[in-house]
C-alpha cells in the first residue's frame, strides 16, 4: 500500500471521499488534529513508521530547545535584517565546493561558501515551482508563468548571477497519476508535454567570482510524496552499455518524445543535451573553464542524474556535478558505479524526516551490499549515489514537531535547514539569514508564535483581475508569456547573436 494511501485511510469518511485529492486531505488531517479519535490514529501512524524508519518523529503536540520566548522581540530582529549575507570570491576553491573530492572535510562542519552555493542551486529548483502554472482551470496549466527572460527577474533570482537560456518540456509514454499536470480545458496549449525545468548560464560576474562559467540545468519535480513513487519500485531497466539499470518510469519522462506533438517531438533529453552542447562547445572554444551544475528537488533529483549521467558521456573531461534535494534512489549499483567512473560527483541534500530519499527500496537498498560476499552484486537493488548531507527538522526551533510528510519533503523546509546548519553536532545556526517565511509557501512548517499562515504562496486573487467593467475574469497572458515552440528557435537565434556581439565587445576593450 502507497504511504498516502494509507494516510488517506486514517481519514473520517467526510474527509477521505468525494471529489477530494490526496494533498487536500493531508491538509484536512493536519487541520481537524484537536479531534480525539483522529488524533490517535495519527499518532498511531507516525509511531508505527517511526519505528519502520527509524525517523526519530517528536510528539505530534511536543516542541523543545526553542530559542525564543518572546516571538515578538524575534520579528523585528528578522524583519530588519538583510537576507543573504555579502558573497564571497570562490574562484580558487571551486574545484573543492563542485565536488573535487568528493566534499571531503567541507560537510561536517558545514563550509560557509558550499552553504551559499547549495542554498543557490537550491533556489534555482525551487524557480520551477514558484514559476510553475498549477491552475487547472487555466488553458496553459502545465506551462511557465513567464518567458525566460523574465524568469529570474520575476522571482527575485536575478541576484544570483545566471541567465536562462532554454526551456525544457517532458511528456511520459507510460501512465502517471501525479506528475503531470493537465489543464481541464479543451482548447489548451498542450495536452501531452509539462515544462520541466530550464537552462542557465553565469553571466560575466558571477564567473569572475566563482572561477568559470558554470552551466546549470534545473529539473522540476513533485510537490507531494504521494503514491506515484511507490508506483516507481516495478521496474529497473538497462542504461548504457553495462550493467547499469534504473527506474523506468524517470527514464521514461527523461527520454519519451512524439513527432506529432508541439513541445515533445524531442525528447527532454535531446533538448536539454543540445543546448548544453551549444554553452559548453562555445565557451570552450573561447577558451574558458567550464563546469555543468544540474539540480532538482524529488522527481527532478532523479532526473537530474540521468541527466549528468548521459553529460559525462559526451563530454569526456567535463566537470560534472549534481546537487539534489530530497531525491528517489534511481538506479543499481553498477549505475552508481559508471557515474564514479565517468567523474560525476553527487551531493545528496536529504531530510531525516523525509520518505523520499528511501523510495524506492526501503527495504531492498543499498544496506544489502554488507552481504555481497554471500549472494552476490544484486542487479535488481536500488542505491543512492555520491555524498550525503544529512538534515534534521528536529534541530530547528522554527518549525513543528509531528508527522507532516509534506513539510517534510518541501523544498523550502530543505534550505531553511541548509541555512540553518553548522554540523551534525551543532545547535541551528543563530546568524542563519534566509527568510523563514518562505517554509510555509506551500506546507504548514512553521510555529504558531511567528503567524505566518499556512501555504501562503499564490498569485493575487487567486490570478483573478477586475476588468474596467468591475468584473472579476481571468487576464490573458502577456503574448512573450504564451509558451511557443516558434518562440524557443526565435530565442535560440537571438542568443547566438547576443553571445557574439558581447565577446566582440569584450575583445575590443
Amino acid at each position: 500500500m502507497a504511504l498516502s494511501t494509507m494516510i488517506h485511510t486514517h481519514l473520517p469518511p467526510a474527509l477521505s471521499g468525494g471529489g477530494m485529492n490526496r494533498i487536500s486531505a493531508v491538509y484536512a488531517h493536519q487541520g481537524v488534529a484537536s479531534d480525539t479519535k483522529l488524533n490517535r490514529g495519527a499518532r498511531r501512524l507516525a509511531e508505527s513508521l517511526t519505528t519502520l524508519l527509524n525517523l526519530n518523529i517528536d510528539p505530534l503536540c511536543s516542541r523543545k530547545n526553542l530559542q525564543y520566548s518572546n516571538w515578538d522581540s524575534f520579528d523585528d530582529e528578522k524583519h530588519n535584517t538583510p537576507t543573504t549575507s555579502p558573497k564571497e570570491m570562490i574562484a580558487d576553491k571551486w574545484h573543492e565546493l563542485h565536488g573535487s573530492s568528493d566534499w571531503e572535510k567541507l560537510l561536517d562542519p558545514l563550509h560557509p561558501w558550499l552553504r551559499r552555493e547549495i542554498v543557490k542551486y537550491g533556489e534555482f529548483a525551487q524557480a520551477t515551482y514558484d514559476a510553475f502554472d498549477f491552475d487547472s482551470f487555466s488553458e496553459y496549466c502545465g506551462s511557465c508563468r513567464y518567458n525566460r527572460n523574465k524568469l529570474f527577474e520575476k522571482l527575485g533570482l536575478s541576484k544570483n548571477g545566471y541567465k536562462v537560456t532554454k526551456y525544457i518540456y517532458a511528456m511520459s509514454a507510460i501512465e502517471m497519476p501525479q506528475w503531470l499536470e493537465r489543464s481541464r480545458l479543451m482548447d489548451t496549449w498542450s495536452k501531452d508535454s509539462n515544462w520541466m525545468g530550464y537552462v542557465a548560464v553565469s553571466d560575466e560576474e558571477e564567473t569572475r567570482r566563482i572561477g568559470r562559467r558554470d552551466i546549470v540545468v534545473a529539473w522540476r519535480g513533485t510537490v507531494a510524496p504521494s503514491e506515484w513513487y511507490e508506483d516507481f519500485q516495478r521496474n529497473l531497466e538497462p542504461i548504457g552499455i553495462g550493467d547499469a539499470k534504473v527506474e523506468h518510469g524517470f527514464l521514461s519522462i527523461y527520454t519519451s518524445k512524439n513527432e506529432f506533438t508541439r513541445y515533445n517531438k524531442s525528447s527532454a533529453s535531446e533538448q536539454v543535451m543540445k543546448e548544453v552542447t551549444k554553452l559548453v562547445q562555445f565557451y570552450q572554444g573561447q577558451g574558458e573553464e567550464v563546469s555543468l551544475t544540474i539540480t532538482g528537488h524529488s522527481l527532478g533529483g532523479a532526473l537530474a542524474l540521468l541527466n549528468a549521467y548521459e553529460a559525462a558521456v559526451n563530454f569526456p573531461g567535463l566537470a560534472v556535478s549534481v546537487v539534489s534535494f530530497g531525491a528517489p534512489r534511481v538506479g543499481n549499483s553498477a549505475f552508481r558505479a559508471e557515474l564514479d567512473d565517468l567523474g560525476v560527483k553527487t551531493l545528496r541534500v536529504v531530510v531525516k524526516q523525509d520518505l523520499v530519499p528511501r523510495m524506492p527500496g526501503i527495504v531492498f537498498n543499498e544496506s544489502l551490499q554488507r552481504f555481497d560476499d554471500i549472494t552476490g552484486t544484486l542487479e535488481w537493488v536500488y542505491t543512492h549515489v555520491g555524498a550525503e548531507l544529512k538534515l534534521d527538522v528536529s534541530s530547528s526551533p522554527y518549525l513543528k514537531r509531528g508527522f507532516n510528510p509534506l513539510g517534510f519533503h518541501s523544498l523550502e523546509t530543505y534550505l531553511h535547514l541548509v541555512d540553518g546548519y553548522l554540523s551534525a553536532e551543532s545547535a541551528f545556526r543563530s546568524g542563519a539569514r534566509r527568510d523563514v517565511t518562505l517554509v510555509n509557501k506551500a506546507c504548514d512548517m512553521l510555529v504558531d508564535e511567528l503567524r505566518i499562515p499556512q501555504c501562503w504562496y499564490q498569485l493575487a486573487n487567486k490570478g483573478l483581475v477586475c476588468n474596467e467593467h468591475g468584473r472579476w475574469v481571468k487576464p490573458r497572458r502577456e503574448p512573450e508569456d504564451i509558451p511557443s515552440p516558434t518562440g524557443e528557435q526565435a530565442h535560440d537565434l537571438s542568443l547566438r547573436i547576443e553571445m557574439q556581439e558581447s565577446y566582440k565587445m569584450l575583445y575590443a576593450s
